[in-house]
């Protein structure tokens, strides 16, 4: 496959926690030049058939994929699988084991919040926003105390209260590491770590999960994301050469609204960074 000029492989639908349909997020897509583009929602394979559908309609070229919720420490990390087989059973037996400790989650999630913002019913509240009942997010949760008025944005309330030590905030153990690269490759697909400048880790704690994941078999780091800034695009372009990973190029968008790179609009990769779509067919 030739490289091409624009490629974004990591989005959300409303399946998971984004503001569009799949078919809609299909014509984003395309209307802003993309080439190639990846459905990656959360814990979830529900919306790719639409998405498929929707993108050979308009003649993009589409990576069937998801986002698995990963826990390494103290800390939620994401693998995002692309050219995946989306009727693998392994795989959707593992996004089924991690999605039913989501609702028992989000009910701790709305006690806290009621407790500390005076909002009652904050688990109906929220669940209107969720266009998926089994996948309500944190992002949920931010997008409903918006709109109660307990705060301005939603990365407002996650600073507030979504965050680790915050009010709202409830731990969760995800799937491991190992389970969530077994079940990618097992579909046929490829591992990728997401967003990597999101997490927390120490410099060692970072080698040492870049070191396992390559390891276990991955093959992928964002290198380009929206959360990235100028410094992680240097920074994840050095260890993606260093560990032989493929560089991946992805906007993470959810909605117009919230999210910080519409799809198709990151800077290209880096010319001496063999990219992930070389693998994905």
């Amino acid at each position: 496959m030739l490289v091409p000029a624009n490629a974004d492989l990591h989005c959300h639908s409303t399946v998971s926690d984004g503001t569009l349909a799949p078919a809609a997020l299909a014509r984003r897509a395309h209307a802003n030049g993309v080439q190639i583009w990846a459905l990656t929602d959360h814990d979830e394979t529900g919306g790719l058939h639409e998405a498929a559908q929707a993108a050979q309609a308009l003649g993009l070229h589409f990576v069937p994929g998801v986002e698995i919720s990963v826990s390494v420490g103290d800390q939620t990390v994401h693998i995002v699988g692309l050219g995946i087989d989306p009727s693998n059973p392994l795989l959707l037996g593992g996004l089924a084991q991690v999605r039913a400790g989501r609702d028992a989650r989000a009910h701790l999630m709305a006690k806290a919040l009621e407790q500390h913002t005076a909002i009652s019913g904050v688990y109906e509240g929220v669940s209107r926003y969720a266009g998926n009942p089994a996948l309500i997010s944190r992002t949920h949760f931010a997008r409903y105390l918006v709109e109660q008025g307990v705060c301005g944005t939603t990365h407002e309330v996650f600073g507030r209260f979504l965050t680790p030590g915050k009010p709202g905030y409830v731990e969760h153990t995800w799937a491991t590491l190992q389970d969530a690269v077994e079940w990618i490759r097992a579909a046929g697909g490829q591992a990728v770590i997401a967003h990597p400048g999101r997490y927390r880790f120490t410099p060692t704690e970072e080698w040492a999960l870049f070191s396992s994941f390559k390891e276990m078999g991955g093959a992928g780091v964002e290198v380009m994301t929206g959360s990235h800034t100028a410094s992680d695009f240097r920074k994840y372009a050095s260890l993606a050469l260093a560990f032989n990973l493929r560089a991946s190029r992805g906007s993470d968008f959810h909605s117009a609204r919230e999210s910080r790179c519409d799809l198709g609009q990151l800077p290209a990769l880096p010319a001496d960074l063999p990219p992930i779509w070389e693998l994905l067919h």
